[in-house]
């Protein structure tokens, strides 16, 4: 496992062009894995530019991070930052502060933010917009027109990634829409606060959340009131995430009988130009198989 993790990482620190940043080549960086899979299709191919990703694509949400050292070093020598933006990055302002001529590109601008639970700690808005289509291609946009301004000399190309992009975004969300709209059930249960967007998108009713935080342990309390919920809905399907241990999850399945299946919130993964579709797909084909016509043990 470590040795996949540090393979991980070396993908993630080499340039789009395959070698290390030549004189002339501006460092443009990524704050964590969903922003750098939308990045790296707008600037794929793009001359001049070593497209960076912050944190490893095993950092996984953005949960509380704390600025390292070693990402501060590798901002100083960044011309731009592309971030998530809704409360994701809550160490924004220390990078502005300590480098005040560093683009920041904030992705979440133009789309519409869902109110986060009040317990969260991200803040007022919910952050993970990037899990519907849409957004995602809202975010590109934002994307391809912050780094078409920054490299005009390579804006046609940058507008025609952008392009192709976005259309396969758009065929992408199309293709959810429809095939959850015919899925004879719609209720889930989510491990933690990552799915909103991705509900509100397409039709699904999250009647629970077991835990705000992927990372803190629930309490007695909490999972009580969690288990009472999925009771309530008829113990609808409970969806694990594999970046996050899932033992209080797998508690909810012990005392309400609901099977448990896995969503994957694409925070981590192998940096394909087709990671995004391909999580997505693989999501939805969870979703045919836990909501669809086959009958579920509850």
């Amino acid at each position: 496992m470590k040795k996949i993790c540090a393979w991980l990482l070396i993908l993630f620190l080499i340039p789009l062009s395959g070698c290390a940043a030549a004189d002339g080549e501006i460092t443009v960086m990524a704050t964590f894995y969903p922003v750098y899979v939308l990045a790296e299709n707008v600037l794929y191919g793009v001359p001049g530019v070593r497209l960076q990703s912050m944190t490893p694509p095993t950092a996984g949400c953005l949960h509380d991070y704390q600025l390292l050292t070693s990402d501060m070093r590798a901002l100083a020598s960044a011309k731009a930052l592309l971030c998530n933006g809704a409360g994701m990055e809550s160490f924004l302002g220390d990078v502005v502060a300590q480098y005040p001529d560093l683009v920041l590109v904030d992705c979440s601008q133009g789309v519409t933010l869902l109110k986060d639970q009040e317990e969260d700690g991200h803040g007022e808005y919910n952050p993970h917009i990037w899990l519907a289509a849409k957004n995602a291609a809202r975010m590109a946009e934002n994307i391809r027109s912050a780094m078409a301004a920054l490299l005009p000399e390579a804006a046609d190309q940058i507008n025609e990634n952008a392009a192709a992009y976005t259309r396969r975004l758009l065929a992408l969300d199309a293709e959810l829409q429809e095939s959850i709209d015919c899925l004879p059930r719609k209720t889930i249960v989510t491990f933690h606060e990552a799915f909103p967007y991705f509900a509100q998108a397409y039709g699904l009713e999250v009647a629970a959340v077991v835990a705000l935080e992927p990372d803190e342990p629930i309490s007695p309390r909490m999972l009580a009131q969690v288990v009472a919920k999925v009771k309530a809905a008829g113990s609808p399907p409970l969806f694990a995430e594999p970046q996050y241990e899932n033992a209080a999850l797998q508690a909810v399945a012990q005392e309400t009988g609901a099977p448990v299946y896995e969503l994957d919130p694409l925070v981590t993964g192998d940096g394909a130009l087709t990671a995004y579709e391909d999580t997505m797909r693989k999501n939805l084909r969870v979703l045919q198989e836990a909501l669809g016509d086959t009958k579920i043990n509850q």
